[in-house]
């Protein structure tokens, strides 16, 4: 398939969506909330001004995108940002749902982009046009394609779904007007994760290289199988990761 010398979504594109991205959010609760708490004060507003611009900006930014990888990428610029408003929320709901969404991104996003693998895998290529109608060849992988897709919109019973409804409740705790703009990332998100899904498993199978998509294997299936898992679990039991970072919430919304 032509595109053969773009890189192939590697590990490193599941630690960083699964690890590194949190860093920030981290360094953000560990330090401006606690050390500078004065200064962290004095700059909410700008915080929260370039971090909704960051979910409007990145949401828009990754309908534009034709690069497989880089769509993944961009949402997770989106989601990060939606975690920096629960962070600078400075409200016991906008710190747990930002807690949360980081977990739940860092199991979403590094399920998509060991998706977006598979495909370069057989294929080689992580450009957009040459893929569709995947679901007659691969309907196992549509199917996990599609869950994970619906976790990343944020569907209710998922865990992004669980962290973004505590993200916007502490941000109406803040400011209404920001919940309002901000609102326009859930249905940017949902555009995109609409589109993605679409354009890859529906619309016409490009017979030239319709023996280069074959199933997902065991070893691919097992690994999604157990991100699945997680998903569904942090989904339905919310109180799995809340009841362990409800005190250290409560020491800094004192």
């Amino acid at each position: 398939m032509p595109e053969a010398h773009v890189e192939a979504p590697t590990v490193g594109s599941m630690l960083l969506a699964s690890l590194l991205l949190k860093l920030g959010g981290y360094g953000f609760l560990r330090f401006s909330l606690t050390f500078l708490g004065e200064a962290t004060n004095t700059y909410i507003p700008y915080v929260s001004a370039l971090a909704l611009a960051g979910v409007i900006y990145g949401s828009l930014s990754t309908l534009r995108q034709v690069d497989l990888k880089r769509i993944i990428a961009y949402s997770s610029v989106s989601h990060m940002n939606l975690v920096v408003l629960g962070i600078f929320s400075i409200t016991r709901e906008g710190l747990d749902g930002a807690i949360y969404l980081m977990i739940a991104h860092g199991i979403v996003s590094t399920a998509l982009f060991f998706c977006v693998g598979i495909l370069y895998d057989r294929t080689h290529s992580r450009l957009l046009r040459y893929y569709g109608g995947l679901i007659t060849v691969m309907p196992l992988f549509g199917v996990y394609f599609f869950l994970f897709s619906l976790a990343n919109m944020s569907f209710p019973g998922t865990p992004n779904f669980l962290g973004e409804l505590l993200i916007f409740m502490g941000i109406f705790y803040q400011s209404t007007l920001i919940l309002f703009f901000s609102t326009a990332g859930i249905v940017l998100a949902a555009a995109f994760s609409v589109f993605l899904y679409n354009r890859i498993a529906y619309g016409t199978l490009k017979t030239k290289y319709a023996r280069e998509f074959t199933d997902i294997n065991l070893r691919e299936g097992a690994i999604l199988l157990v991100l699945l898992v997680m998903c569904v679990l942090l989904g339905l039991c919310g109180n799995i990761v809340l009841e362990f970072t409800r005190f250290s919430v409560y020491d800094i919304t004192l």
